[in-house]
């Protein structure tokens, strides 16, 4: 297993799921359902094998060495199989806040999104309240999937945000829709 520098604390977990520091095993599935969902990622064509091989050689293997990595990425697990990754990205280390980012086993969506995205979000807040002492987390989702708002708002986050008309999808401008919610331990 490859280990942040940034971290002391590598896994996470609550019941039978995990994150621990992605790993290089699940890069084709992560392809795989990064592909099938691209309809709301910040992807602007399918990735290729090539493609993903040489963002984990180059971009994410560079990540477990910084003390101050831009993103930190994990593997979502149940037991010990990948039904997920996603992470902290775009961290901004001055302002102490950063952007969640989650996708999860295209499979798992129909019957478990809410269930795996309040999940992860217990895990990632931990990661950033706990072990990094950000400030502030949130998410930036294109106004395309109405149900992915829900469980964002059970697990405390509040509409922060409307960008209006902010991306391009399908020949029409849709909103971006931001929820954050603010670390209240005291050891800021």
């Amino acid at each position: 297993m490859n280990f942040y520098k940034a971290l002391n604390r590598q896994s996470y977990s609550s019941r039978n799921f995990s994150i621990v520091p992605i790993r290089y095993e699940d890069r084709m599935d992560i392809l795989k359902w990064r592909n099938e969902q691209i309809y709301h990622l910040r992807q602007d064509k399918p990735l290729t094998e090539g493609d993903q091989e040489n963002y984990f050689k180059t971009v994410v293997n560079a990540l477990f060495e910084q003390e101050q990595p831009s993103q930190l990425l994990f593997s979502y697990l149940e037991g010990d199989t990948c039904i997920g990754y996603g992470g902290l990205v775009h961290i901004n280390w001055i302002d102490k806040n950063a952007e969640i980012s989650f996708v999860m086993n295209t499979a798992l969506e129909k019957d478990n999104f809410s269930k795996h995205w309040k999940l992860f979000l217990e895990l990632i807040e931990k990661i950033a309240f706990t072990e990094l002492y950000l400030h502030k987390i949130f998410t930036y989702a294109f106004d395309l999937r109405p149900h992915l708002y829900k469980p964002i708002e059970d697990a405390g986050f509040s509409k922060e945000a409307t960008l209006k008309n902010h991306c391009f999808f399908n020949s029409a401008f849709k909103d971006v829709i931001i929820h954050a919610k603010f670390n209240t331990i005291d050891e800021l």
